[in-house]
């Protein structure tokens, strides 16, 4: 059994296809069958049931994906602590919430860069409900996320942050300059991120419980569409201050004085409970409790 064998598995389970994961992966088809072939021989069970032109994992094939996650989370892990050079190389797998790309996470990463060339980062863009899965399964070594407080008996924290939201308008807006809570916004088109955002359900919340029936004009996971249509005078938009301030030093958004309930989130590091804190996990979680200062 090999990694390269297990990796060709996962990819296949993954795309649902031996051929798309053999183009993925830069393999000729048949090298893919052999490697599984091989594997499948070597475990003495097959590993997919191939019906027509569709494959289906089998349950030992079920069982394989979640120890080949970890073989392979171990191989990085390896790379990573184990080498010859003073500095770690290899590669670290970063999940992060798109409001903290505006600048937290490429200053962080230049920095990172600079000072340890051997780490090589590969970054996805995670959503609050979905990440813990991925650093449970080994798809990623570290999450940088932007939430209200998360406690998760699966997740160890290694950082937390205050942050803030606000909300934001063109600075002709009806609502600029004056002090507003709840029932100001119940006719005020809102612009929203996306149905899965915990952003957006912890003020559809609050309305609800002050009897607000809200009036969304747009939900996107963009910020910068929702920036664009807040500074054109179309709505109210809801987002991390983090992600506006060019808009606001522009003056091209205004920051509303907002007096109704609080929505606390924070900026939080986290990694799975039984991850070792490794020398490149611990560097990244340095520089980015610098920047806070």
């Amino acid at each position: 059994m090999t990694i390269t064998q297990l990796n060709s598995f996962l990819k296949i389970t993954e795309l649902g296809s031996f051929s798309a994961a053999a183009n993925e992966l830069g393999y000729a088809q048949s090298t893919i069958t052999t490697q599984i072939k091989q594997l499948e021989e070597e475990l003495d069970c097959r590993l997919f049931d191939r019906l027509g032109k569709t494959i289906v994992l089998t349950a030992q094939g079920e069982k394989l994906v979640t120890y080949a996650e970890k073989m392979l989370q171990l191989e990085r892990e390896i790379h990573l602590e184990i080498t010859d050079e003073e500095e770690p190389a290899g590669v670290l797998k970063i999940g992060v919430s798109e409001s903290l790309c505006y600048k937290r996470i490429p200053e962080a990463l230049m920095k990172y860069k600079n000072e340890l060339p051997g780490i090589e980062m590969q970054l996805m863009f995670i959503t609050h409900n979905t990440f813990p899965e991925l650093l449970q399964k080994g798809e990623l070594d570290l999450v940088y996320t932007l939430n209200p407080y998360i406690e998760d008996e699966r997740l160890t924290m290694l950082y937390k942050h205050a942050e803030t939201l606000g909300f934001f308008a063109s600075k002709n807006h009806s609502l600029s300059g004056k002090k507003i809570k709840e029932k100001d916004l119940a006719n005020c088109p809102l612009l929203l991120t996306e149905r899965n955002c915990s952003f957006r359900n912890m003020l559809l919340t609050d309305l609800s419980k002050c009897g607000v029936e809200p009036r969304i004009l747009i939900e996107t996971g963009s910020k910068e569409v929702l920036k664009q249509f807040a500074s054109n005078g179309l709505g109210v938009a809801f987002i991390p201050d983090m992600t506006v301030e060019k808009e606001i030093k522009n003056n091209r958004l205004k920051r509303l004085d907002w007096r109704g309930s609080a929505f606390p989130i924070y900026s939080q590091i986290f990694i799975h409970r039984d991850k070792h804190v490794s020398r490149a996990i611990s560097r990244f979680v340095d520089i980015i409790s610098e920047a806070d200062g």
